[in-house]
Order: structure tokens, then C-alpha cells, then sequence
């Protein structure tokens, strides 16, 4: 019986977690999405940091306990984004434009058998998720919005 009730408290638990708000940075759009992206995410805007070539706005969500942060240019678009928590974000919303270029890759792509993440890339944006249980990360980038002399590496 107490396993029984402890199975369905975690499927509520799921259920609850995968239907709040995730964080949902559009890419290639200007900054001030930003704002509007916190208020979906039903999150908080998080101090700035700021470097040499790019600005990273982070937001918190305590709902999905996951971060997203968007990499914004010094033109003021995001040219990349990336998360990690407990869910990931909505990639349709997350996407924006270039999130039929993504289901069409995906679906053509080739999984690695015993590889949990996947590497999804197109003409124009390259998605990467990884992780396990509890912690699940992942990028998205425009490698032809990559401020000169930002590595991918940075965007983590």
C-alpha cells in the first residue's frame, strides 16, 4: 500500500514538474525577450555577467529547479543558449524559428547505441543534450551569430 501511494505521489510529482513553465529563450531574437522569457519561466532574473565579448542574463526556476542562460551578443541578440536542471526546456519555444530545422535533423539522425545525449546539427544551429537523471543539460547556438573570438566551449 505505501508503495503504491509513494508511486503515485511521483508520477503527480512528474506530471506537475513537466507541465510548469520551463524557460523558453528564443534564439537570434533581441535581448529584450529576455523579460518576457523570465515571466513564462515563472522565474527570476538573475545578475548579469558580463564578458569581454558577450553578456550571460541567467534565469532560476525553483518550480523545475532548472537554469537557463542566454548568451546575448554585443549587437543584443541571443546567440545562444544554455540549461540544466531537472527537465528540459520547451526546445519548440526555446527554438523559436529554427525549431523546424531541428525536428527535421533529429529525425534523420543516428543514435549511438549506449549514448544518452544527442548532437543535432543543421545550417545553422547545432543543439547538444546530455546528462542523466536529475541533471540534465544542453546547449543551443548559431554558430553564424558566434561573436568573433567566442569558442563554443564557453556556452555551458
Amino acid at each position: 500500500m505505501m508503495l503504491r501511494l509513494w508511486l503515485i505521489s511521483l508520477c503527480l510529482a512528474l506530471v506537475i514538474s513537466f507541465r510548469c513553465g520551463v524557460a523558453e529563450a528564443t534564439l537570434g531574437e533581441p535581448a529584450d525577450t529576455i523579460a518576457r522569457d523570465t515571466r513564462k519561466f515563472s522565474g527570476v532574473l538573475q545578475k548579469s555577467l558580463v564578458r569581454p565579448r558577450y553578456r550571460v542574463q541567467s534565469i532560476a526556476s525553483g518550480i523545475t529547479a532548472t537554469t537557463v542562460r542566454e548568451y546575448v551578443s554585443p549587437s543584443g541578440v541571443v546567440f545562444a543558449v544554455a540549461w540544466n536542471g531537472l527537465v528540459h526546456p520547451d526546445l519548440q519555444v526555446l527554438l523559436g524559428n529554427y525549431h523546424q530545422d531541428y525536428r527535421k535533423a533529429l529525425a534523420s539522425a543516428v543514435r549511438e547505441p549506449g549514448r544518452r545525449g544527442t548532437k543535432v546539427t543543421t545550417e545553422r544551429l547545432v543543439v547538444q543534450t546530455w546528462g542523466h537523471m536529475r541533471n540534465l543539460q544542453g546547449r543551443a547556438y548559431l554558430p553564424e551569430l558566434l561573436p568573433e573570438g567566442v569558442s563554443v566551449d564557453e556556452i555551458r
